[in-house]
């Protein structure tokens, strides 16, 4: 993808490779900030083309891995120098430092890891319940919807529970929804696909990334 010059700061979604991005770009697209996708990942965090970038969820962790790793120290630079980050199914788990579906390794953003959701019935596809955390110190402006839609074999474990911003469940497994990390908390993960949670979804996204903007100018 080429950005012509002179063009304004946006909202970037950086695409893997794999899967059709349209539904997450329309979803993203406000009258406020233009939303582009590009494939490669050093351009996707530079800050004169970039105010919030986007980890998707499409493809399989380790071909994920694989494409950001020539760029890991420019998004950990990027992060470090306040950069948002929203990271959405592989997205979030990409944030994490490994995972059970493969090799690779991951962004390292948020610690912990990848594990295989403990139930019969994987992948998880379709609706299901958010609940989210409690504790006001946790809480994030945008408002976290009730019920999401899943598509997901693989879910994350951080290290720290204190991440964890929301819970859902598939069968006996409870696994986190929502987790938040980075040096500022500025970087925020979701299990679940706003972008297909109907109305309440593609608001809590556009909702995060108004705040991270907000953020990011204080």
């Amino acid at each position: 993808m080429t950005i012509p010059n002179g063009s304004r700061r946006g909202v970037t979604i950086l695409d893997y490779g794999v899967g059709n991005l349209h539904s997450l770009a329309k979803a993203l697209t406000t009258s406020q900030l233009p939303v582009r996708i590009d494939d490669d990942p050093v351009r996707a965090v530079n800050p004169h083309f970039t105010s919030t970038l986007v980890l998707p969820g499409v493809g399989a962790f380790t071909m994920a891995a694989e494409r950001l790793a020539p760029a890991r120290r420019a998004i950990h630079e990027a992060i470090a120098d306040g950069l948002p980050v929203i990271g959405i199914c592989l997205g979030m788990q990409l944030l994490f430092d490994a995972s059970e579906e493969g090799p690779g390794e991951g962004l390292g953003v948020i610690p912990g890891a990848v594990r295989r959701l403990r139930a019969a019935q994987v992948p998880q596809i379709g609706w299901n319940s958010v609940e989210p955390c409690t504790d006001e110190t946790l809480l994030i402006d945008a408002a976290i919807p009730s019920v999401a839609y899943y598509a997901n074999s693989f879910v994350c474990e951080p290290v720290n529970e204190s991440a964890i911003l929301a819970w859902s469940r598939h069968e006996s497994d409870r696994f986190p929804a929502v987790v938040r990390g980075g040096p500022a908390g500025h970087v925020v993960g979701v299990q679940f696909h706003p972008e297909k949670s109907s109305a309440a979804g593609v608001s809590f996204l556009q909702a995060l990334v108004a705040q991270s903007i907000a953020e990011r100018a204080r």
